[in-house]
């Protein structure tokens, strides 16, 4: 199948999954991941550049856009419940899900680091994904996820960057630069967008995929990865998409109707339901080493911290997807696991993506707007004991 070819069929399956999202009330990101492993299986398709540049692209576009929706001020005064439930979401996998690889599969010691290191992580794109398409990222629980989520992949990409990326000579470049572009971008971007912006040919959205792209670039050349510079990069600029609700919302528009969706169904095409089939005893006790520290751990922090919603913040940062992806992909390109070990963790990784995500929507969603109301009331009776 050609490039042409495949871009067609996967567009079919981006407008069909769209169409069940609709019908079905389910977030697409799920759909679009469950029919990735459909389409890649039945009709065995294979990736190629294009869809690798898109996807790789995409997630990094999500990330920033992630970073776009923190609400920096939420998270300087939650701190200690976004720090505790991060870190722990982080900890615990990581050291079960290398304690059981090593002991109990007999996996080496760095296959068994870079399990740890797969499934300690939370999604960013599907916690993301979620709260935008239900209305949550502007109430106290999406912000409370979104810098929740942050602290995790932050442990994660440090642990994966401390414990097997060797960096080189570029590396010193990739800080500085991202370093410079973080500082320099809030100040700049105000004067360009209002020079610029506005207009259908959209300059400000395209200087963001400049800066994105450059990162990347720098990234792959210093054997780093340009997710957590991105996140920043988002971040610092929050305050500025805060008060120009129309440029965030054509960043989202161009993300979600194009990028994602190709992010999502290549996740999906990782899977090989052969290799899983063969060894369905190993993926249940990987699944279970992510899955029960991660409930066993947040959900009491979570409870805690928000108490009507404890359950729902426990499935959602349960999830994996962008970081386990790319750790399971490292370890398999540096020839630390094999294929089978590969098929089985993005397996594990796409399952708690899927899995917790569909549980949390069907029974433990919270009401966008009666979330609102809530947090105006409490935003109110605090302003009123302060004063």
């Amino acid at each position: 199948m050609d490039s042409v070819q495949l871009a067609a069929v996967l567009a079919a399956v981006v407008l069909v999954a769209s169409m069940l999202s609709v019908e079905l009330g389910v977030t697409v990101a799920l759909l679009e991941l469950t029919l990735g492993v459909f389409a890649g299986n039945v009709f065995h398709l294979q990736s190629q550049d294009w869809l690798d540049f898109i996807a790789k692209f995409a997630s990094i576009v999500l990330t920033f856009l992630a970073g776009m929706e923190v609400d920096s001020a939420y998270m300087r005064r939650r701190l200690g419940a976004s720090l505790g439930i991060g870190m722990v979401s982080f900890l615990g996998p990581f050291v079960f899900a290398s304690t059981v690889a090593y002991f109990l599969l007999d996996w080496s010691g760095r296959a068994s680091l870079i399990t740890g290191t797969a499934l300690s992580t939370t999604s960013l794109a599907v916690v993301y994904a979620v709260l935008v398409e239900r209305g949550l990222t502007d109430t106290g629980v999406g912000k409370l996820l979104m810098s929740a989520t942050f602290v995790t992949d932050l442990c994660t990409a440090l642990a994966l960057s401390a414990i097997f990326i060797k960096p080189n000579v570029w590396f010193p470049v990739f800080l500085a630069v991202s370093v410079i572009l973080i500082l320099i971008f809030p100040r700049i971007a105000p004067w360009f967008f209002g020079r610029y912006g506005d207009r259908v040919i959209e300059p400000e959205i395209k200087l963001v995929f400049l800066c994105l792209l450059v990162l990347i670039v720098l990234a792959d050349a210093s054997n780093g990865h340009a997710v957590l510079p991105a996140f920043v990069l988002g971040l610092v600029m929050s305050r500025h998409y805060q008060e120009h609700r129309e440029e965030q919302k054509r960043m989202r528009v161009v993300a979600f109707a194009f990028l994602t969706p190709f992010f999502f169904i290549k996740g999906g095409m990782n899977v090989s339901l052969g290799a899983v089939a063969g060894n369905l005893g190993l993926l249940a006790m990987l699944l279970a080493a992510k899955m029960v520290p991660k409930i066993g751990f947040i959900y009491p922090l979570a409870r805690r911290a928000d108490r009507r919603h404890g359950t729902f913040i426990t499935l959602l940062m349960s999830t994996g997807l962008t970081f386990g992806t790319i750790s399971s992909l490292y370890g398999l390109n540096a020839g630390i696991i094999d294929k089978t070990q590969f098929s089985l963790l993005v397996t594990v990784v796409v399952l708690s993506a899927v899995v917790p995500t569909a549980i949390a929507e069907r029974w433990f969603l919270p009401q966008a707007e009666r979330e609102r109301r809530i947090d105006r009331r409490l935003a109110y009776a605090e302003s009123e004991e302060y004063v």
